[in-house]
């Protein structure tokens, strides 16, 4: 069991890594335009979700929030020069709640309670991108976001236990990523219509 779990948990972790580069070359060529804020505050949350799960004891899933921190790092460096947002309403108010969830953090000792409040705080970041993609589908590199729900699938299944905490963190972010992909599917159907 622990070499299935040991080969999940690694593909999950490669899909992961192979996830990224589409998006960084969609990025140079000025075809997909990161939300600042949110890849920003993935990456200070991922950092923190890498640590939770390890706190709580992950050992094969812990592949794919080692990836995931290492991509999202990557895109929001990035998206510095390449990105979009970052000063807009929607984006203070979710780096404020993103800043005020991290002061809560701060206080909690309990890597359950961290992860719920990371998951809550994520999810300030992941709005912005999904009403981005909705609002401007050709803004995201769709496949990025397909091979992330695939990554995110495998981290869960790499559990391999009923663990709530453990199966938090990648089942959230197979949501939140699935929630991107709608949305890019959603806009191109109206897209469509319109025309």
């Amino acid at each position: 069991m622990n070499i299935l779990l040991g080969a999940v948990g690694i593909a999950s972790g490669v899909i992961g890594l192979v996830a990224y580069p589409p998006y960084v070359r969609d990025m140079f060529r000025r075809t997909t335009k990161p939300e600042r804020a949110s890849w920003f505050i993935w990456t200070v949350l991922s950092a923190i979700a890498l640590g939770s799960q390890l706190a709580a004891g992950a050992k094969w899933s812990i592949i794919m929030t080692l990836a995931n921190t290492l991509g999202v790092t990557v895109i929001f460096l990035l998206s510095l020069r390449f990105g979009y947002g970052g000063l807009h309403r929607r984006d203070i108010i979710s780096l404020i709640f993103a800043a005020l969830g991290l002061v809560l953090w701060l206080f909690t000792h309990h890597p359950l309670v961290a992860l719920l409040i990371v998951v809550a705080v994520d999810a300030a970041g992941a709005w912005l991108t999904v009403y981005k993609a909705y609002k401007d589908p050709g803004s995201e590199t769709l496949a990025t976001w397909w091979l992330d729900c695939l990554s995110n699938l495998l981290g869960l299944l790499a559990v391999g236990s009923l663990s709530f905490s453990l199966m938090l963190y990648p089942a959230y972010l197979l949501v939140a990523n699935a929630a991107v992909v709608a949305a890019i599917y959603l806009a191109r159907m109206k897209q469509l219509r319109a025309s």
